[in-house]
């Protein structure tokens, strides 16, 4: 990418994705209409540029080490309704209809944040927010 004013990439027309020293912004997933957060992960530039002309989400695994198209095992597939991108361009929020059981997260359910945390006497604990998968995982990956 050509060296840019941080003004172009900050309040510009261009996109000029800032990518950390690992090559990955940030990417917050939001259900589109009801704005529930659905996930954070991360994109390469492989990744932005799948997502962008597929209108599907594709993720950079970190932990694989590889592209990963949400959904492609699950057909929980996130279709991308609206993508913006942060005033220092180091994160994309994505506004997605999921497809398939309409689940984000791997475990099943409908949001990767499904607890809540909650502090009683000085204990803090993750208390379920309460919803129900909606779909169970063993069925679907096998293990």
């Amino acid at each position: 990418m050509a060296n840019h004013k941080s003004t172009d990439r900050e309040s510009g027309t261009q996109l000029m994705p800032k990518f950390d020293a690992k090559g990955l912004v940030t990417a917050i997933v939001s259900e589109t209409g009801s704005g529930k957060p659905l996930m954070v992960a991360h994109m390469n530039e492989a990744a932005l540029e799948l997502s962008i002309s597929s209108g599907e989400a594709h993720f950079f695994s970190r932990s694989r080490n590889e592209i990963w198209h949400k959904g492609g095992t699950s057909g929980n597939v996130l279709r991308i309704d609206d993508m913006l991108v942060d005033c220092d361009q180091d994160a994309v929020w994505l506004s997605v209809t999921p497809q398939g059981h309409g689940a984000a997260c791997h475990t099943g359910q409908k949001s990767c944040f499904f607890r809540r945390i909650v502090t009683n006497d000085g204990v803090v604990t993750l208390q379920p927010t309460g919803e129900a998968p909606l779909f169970d995982p063993k069925n679907v990956y096998g293990s």
